[in-house]
């Protein structure tokens, strides 16, 4: 029941154009009816507008894959999180002390010693720390690591949106330059 609810899910979402609310680009089927509207006055000027559109496709193509980026990051984070809960969680009923290495900072770990806990604190950010109760934690972690993977899913989605609008957007540059170049030597054999 759950995996055909996924799949429905999968479904519906790929019919989305955007989830960041993107807008999509308009292909230019008829070059010579869209140049003929009153606002397409010179061909400089929709040249210029098509210019900033696709520069601002690949201003969200940046920001998106930056965003990507952090996810693709803090996701194994989370997940060597939820582990140590887990290994907690195992360990807080035993009598002995937990002997492990945490990491500092890139390549260097400290050792430590670990008494039977049923808490533990975790970084939320903005140097803020909570204390949870190992199922609290695990919970929490978990919901975290579900939602990352939903918008990671989605940030790849949008990414694959703005590529299509930014080929859109060049494709139709191009057109309408081939079309200027076409209409320029028109006039010169007229």
């Amino acid at each position: 029941m759950e995996e055909s609810k996924n799949k429905l899910d999968i479904e519906i979402d790929s019919q989305k154009k955007s989830y960041a609310g993107i807008p999509e680009a308009d292909f230019v089927e008829d070059v010579d009816a869209f140049m003929a509207r009153p606002e397409n006055e010179s061909v400089d000027k929709v040249l210029k507008k098509l210019e900033e559109n696709h520069m601002k496709y690949k201003f969200m193509e940046y920001n998106l894959v930056n965003k990507r980026r952090r996810l693709e990051a803090q996701i194994p984070d989370l997940e060597r999180s939820l582990e140590m809960i887990e290994k907690l969680k195992t360990e807080k009923d035993n009598s002995h002390d937990l002997e492990t290495q945490f990491l500092l900072s890139e390549q260097v770990y400290a050792k430590a010693t670990i008494p039977p806990t049923g808490k533990v604190c975790l970084w939320l950010g903005a140097n803020v720390m909570l204390e949870y109760t190992l199922d609290d934690a695990q919970e929490m972690l978990s919901k975290n690591i579900e939602a990352a993977k939903k918008n990671l899913g989605y940030v790849e989605h949008d990414l694959d949106f703005v590529r299509d609008q930014f080929t859109t957007m060049h494709v139709n540059m191009t057109r309408i330059y081939n079309w200027d170049v076409k209409r320029r030597q028109a006039l010169k054999i007229s």
